[in-house]
């Protein structure tokens, strides 16, 4: 099993420590997991160039560093993505990243093989916004075609992972432990809800009068889904 994680920061808090609860309690044996930590690992500030959109992913001024990133999600069976809650928002450094992937949603070039993969978003806060940030999260995913994503968000109560109380360990333990059998569960048979079917179809017909963007109506043409085909 392969695995993307992203972390949303670089200190490793209580989002970092349920990711690895998850990923320890996923049973293969055979795991390859490619780690990134923001920010050091991520592309800066996208500029809002356009560059992704009407030419190419690679033209973006920071494609090295993002398209890096994009190699290891497309080669994975599991993408984990964690944020802690800042301001009641996933970081700014996540969504920094984000914005660099605008180009693979569903309304431009979304990949093939994200359609078959499952995600995973942690989130926590020290007071509140955790489930908010999660949702945002995995909003993301959803529209670059990932058809699963579960969410675990934790209101922790503390601003570190030492002072975590055992109870709250206690249900953050038994959390991680029912999501990792669902993503063992489930890894390899996911395919497209009827949301995302939809949103597939109204992507094409806005596609077939696309007279503005000819790189995202050809991507389109070249894989035969301004017809009947689909990418699932």
């Amino acid at each position: 099993m392969k695995i993307t994680v992203i972390y949303g920061q670089s200190h490793r808090g209580s989002s970092y420590h349920i990711t690895q609860h998850i990923l320890d309690k996923i049973s293969n044996t055979n795991k390859e997991i490619y780690e990134y930590f923001m920010p050091n690992d991520t592309p800066s500030f996208c500029v809002g160039c356009y560059q992704c959109i009407m030419k190419s992913e690679y033209a973006c001024p920071q494609a090295e560093k993002v398209q890096n990133i994009v190699a290891s999600m497309e080669v994975s069976d599991l993408i984990v993505i964690n944020s802690p809650t800042y301001c009641l928002e996933m970081t700014g450094q996540l969504k920094t990243f984000f914005d660099h992937l605008g180009y693979m949603w569903f309304s431009h070039r979304p990949k093939p093989v994200m359609f078959q993969k499952i995600g995973i978003v942690i989130s926590t806060a020290a007071g509140g916004g955790s489930k908010k940030v999660a949702k945002s999260i995995a909003k993301q995913l959803f529209w670059m075609g990932v058809p699963k994503v579960y969410r675990l968000n934790k209101n922790i109560k503390g601003s570190t992972w030492q002072t975590v109380s055992d109870k709250m360990k206690g249900s953050i333990d038994r959390g991680t432990t029912k999501l990792s059998r669902k993503v063992e569960a489930n890894i390899g048979k996911v395919r497209p809800g009827l949301g995302q079917r939809f949103l597939f179809i109204i992507m094409r017909s806005m596609q077939k009068s696309n007279n503005w963007n000819e790189v995202d109506k050809n991507y389109w043409k070249e894989n035969g889904w301004l017809d009947k085909k689909r990418p699932w």
